[in-house]
């Protein structure tokens, strides 16, 4: 324990808070890493371009991942900068394997290496069907599409993803989230929403209809405001999903990027946690629209984490990134999003959360006002420095070189 650390420890006693709990309870979450921040969401189907669904990565920043080899030394590399254990987030157009397998066609041994690679790092997985950067997504209409041979094509490929990741969590004994999101909707004012969402209502039901345990696969929808091609109408509606997930027991995934820019996505997790199981927060920074910016120590994230430390809702939220940022090293946004997702959480449990909740509960909004203000000014920064040298990873400007170095040997990759 460092001088500092031992000071703040203090500190942190005086407001009533145990400082080595806190590390504690950090220590026991883990944090979803998605794969496709490591190749601005190419994927490894041996095919060129993004194609369908209103994907788009910006920037050209040297070091992409261009096989699956690459993007676990980079994930590898990212991981040994992150204290704590945690998991992969893949979508199914990362699999590994020199066939060429169509969408409808992907099987469990398409990703046996990265079951096998997870097993040996002590990382979890978890999964997600790809239904976009397809031809067959190309009306940006997937599981809602008019076409029945286009909606079956797509219930094929969501129900094999279901098995897929359903075998990952029994190979590695840990339930993978398999979540659900498609970009159907319509660029122009559409005049019959009902037909559309009758028809993912439908696609929906038949991709769910083999049940899995829980231990093996906890299945997800993800709502979106809207996308690039579909400003008018998105099919899959928050409302629509919740309604859905209500129904059906799903989880529902809360996208922070997937939201009116004025809405707080901190607000809805109690909101939905009185109707819904589990939830699944994908955690984003948007700028102006859902642009998955790399995630900043902000108020958005501060909020995020109080709520779910306050609330009580961490044993039942399955936190992953998503952002996909080309124009910096990809493996420092990594490291940066989850670091700050991690110190977020941290700062929420350094907080006197008992003292803060009898305020309100005694109606006492000043003092609660007050104390809100005043904690602000405690040494978290010192909590932070003695968890990562706890966990044997840098911390501060130390942190800095290892990225520059890891990013300069990569660069050659073009």
């Amino acid at each position: 324990m460092t001088k500092n650390y031992d000071l703040a420890r203090e500190a942190f006693a005086d407001w009533g808070v145990d400082t080595e709990a806190a590390m504690q309870a950090l220590a026991a979450v883990p944090i979803s890493v998605h794969c496709w921040q490591g190749d601005d969401v190419g994927g490894f189907e041996h095919k060129s371009g993004l194609s369908g669904g209103g994907i788009q990565a910006t920037g050209n920043h040297p070091g992409r991942a261009r096989n699956p080899e690459e993007l676990r030394a980079d994930l590898e590399f990212a991981f040994a900068q992150i204290p704590g254990k945690h998991r992969v987030n893949l979508h199914a157009c990362y699999l590994d394997t020199a066939e060429q397998p169509d969408r409808d066609q992907i099987e469990y041994r398409h990703f046996a290496p990265w079951v096998e690679w997870a097993g040996e790092n002590g990382l979890g997985l978890d999964f997600n069907p790809t239904f976009f950067a397809h031809a067959k997504a190309d009306d940006n209409l997937t599981l809602s599409h008019p076409d029945q041979g286009i909606r079956d094509f797509w219930i094929e490929h969501g129900r094999r993803c279901r098995e897929i990741a359903a075998r990952m969590g029994r190979e590695l004994g840990s339930a993978v989230v398999n979540n659900i999101w498609v970009p159907d909707g319509s660029k122009d004012t559409p005049v019959d929403r009902m037909a559309a969402r009758r028809r993912l209502e439908t696609s929906l039901d038949a991709m769910f209809a083999e049940t899995f345990p829980k231990s093996e696969l906890i299945d997800a929808v993800e709502s979106k405001l809207f996308g690039i091609g579909v400003e008018s109408m998105t099919v899959g509606s928050h409302e629509f999903y919740l309604g859905y997930a209500i129904r059906k027991g799903t989880a529902l995934c809360l996208d922070m990027g997937h939201f009116h820019p004025t809405e707080s996505v901190a607000d809805k997790l109690s909101a939905v946690a009185l109707s819904v199981q589990d939830i699944l927060l994908h955690v984003s920074r948007p700028v102006r629209w859902d642009s998955d910016h790399v995630v900043l120590l902000n108020d958005d994230l501060l909020a995020m984490a109080q709520e779910l430390v306050f609330a009580g809702l961490l044993p039942r939220t399955h936190i992953g990134l998503d952002f996909f940022d080309a124009t910096i090293s990809r493996t420092a946004a990594w490291v940066i999003g989850v670091r700050n997702m991690q110190k977020a959480l941290l700062r929420a449990f350094l907080l006197p959360q008992a003292r803060l909740k009898a305020l309100e509960e005694g109606l006492d909004f000043t003092a609660r006002l007050v104390l809100t203000e005043e904690t602000k000014d405690l040494p978290f920064a010192a909590v932070w420095a003695e968890h990562c040298a706890r966990a044997g990873v840098p911390a501060g400007q130390a942190l800095l070189g290892g990225l520059q170095t890891y990013q300069g040997a990569v660069s050659g990759r073009g």
